[in-house]
């Protein structure tokens, strides 16, 4: 059970961390989808604070721009944003493939893109597409009166379930990444069930042609819920970049990364998903950048 002495909602960043100084013990909550979720018995037990602190309605931390060949997204930006958006649409068509898996639409309606970061769960949908979209993370906290920034990469940002190197009273306001308008895309996701599935696997992968329409320009690959952070795979994307793809090659690229599992439960099952979710995406994303490649072995159906 969960109870609270106050719910605010502060309009500016100053009056957020007013009340964040002010209330010893105030978590802050922006969409606050897992906040029930985490105070169930059997997670967190009865919990009872003295007051959440809304930020979702703070300026700085809403909306979607792009500038150069950078997108920005606010922190309190609605995971529902990313299947609507039209810039995100056009320049990170990854992320729209990402929230058709996460939850519902009542949720994606609500829940924040930062607080799907700052929770730092293993099987964060989000975290993948983001990762290999070499996103940064602004954060901003207050010292001595004056708010002061800093910007970290999101590969920094989560150190380990549930842990990120936001502080104590540092609000996360923004995110910064690539504009990908012309690279391919695929996400892949499995789990127990196939309603509100919480991730066992999943992957995006991201790939740009060459001007022949021939060879791999630029492949990233990045995955989730096999280990205790995200990561991004180098040596796949060193072995295909400027590679023309074929069966033989992906297949083997993707055998490299079966030993990247280190969760606790179900490892001989998730080495084979993930091995087949690199292949299946790499080929998902070629297609998407107008390459077809032949198609694979049977054995990935069942992925």
């Amino acid at each position: 059970m969960l109870s609270f002495d106050q719910y605010l909602t502060p309009p500016t960043l100053d009056a957020a961390f007013d009340a964040l100084e002010r209330i010893e013990g105030a978590r802050v909550v922006c969409g606050a989808t897992d906040l029930l979720p985490w105070a169930r018995e059997g997670r967190a037990g009865d919990v009872h604070l003295p007051a959440l602190v809304d930020v979702s309605t703070i300026p700085e931390l809403r909306g979607v721009s792009r500038q150069g060949g950078r997108l920005s997204l606010g922190a309190a930006t609605p995971i529902g944003a990313f299947e609507s958006h039209p810039l995100l649409l056009s320049d990170a068509p990854v992320l729209a493939q990402c929230a058709v898996w996460f939850a519902d639409a009542q949720i994606r309606a609500q829940a924040s893109v930062g607080g799907n970061l700052i929770n730092a769960s293993p099987a964060g949908d989000c975290m993948p597409p983001l990762l290999a979209m070499n996103t940064m993370v602004t954060l901003a906290r207050r010292e001595g009166g004056v708010i002061r920034e800093r910007t970290v990469p999101m590969s920094e940002f989560i150190t380990g379930p549930g842990r990120t190197v936001c502080g104590p009273r540092e609000l996360l306001l923004h995110l910064s990444c690539d504009a990908l308008p012309a690279h391919g895309a695929a996400f892949e996701k499995v789990g127990h069930r196939r309603s509100l599935v919480i991730s066992t696997v999943c992957l995006a992968a991201l790939v740009k042609l060459d001007a022949a329409r021939q060879r791999i320009d630029d492949v990233r690959v990045a995955i989730g819920a096999v280990g205790p952070v995200p990561e991004r795979l180098p040596d796949v994307e060193d072995q295909l970049t400027g590679a023309l793809p074929t069966p033989a090659l992906l297949r083997s690229a993707a055998r490299r990364v079966a030993d990247r599992v280190r969760s606790r439960s179900r490892q001989v099952y998730r080495r084979e998903v993930l091995v087949n979710f690199v292949e299946r995406g790499l080929v998902a994303a070629l297609a998407d950048a107008g390459l077809l490649v032949d198609r694979l072995p049977k054995e990935m159906d069942h992925a």
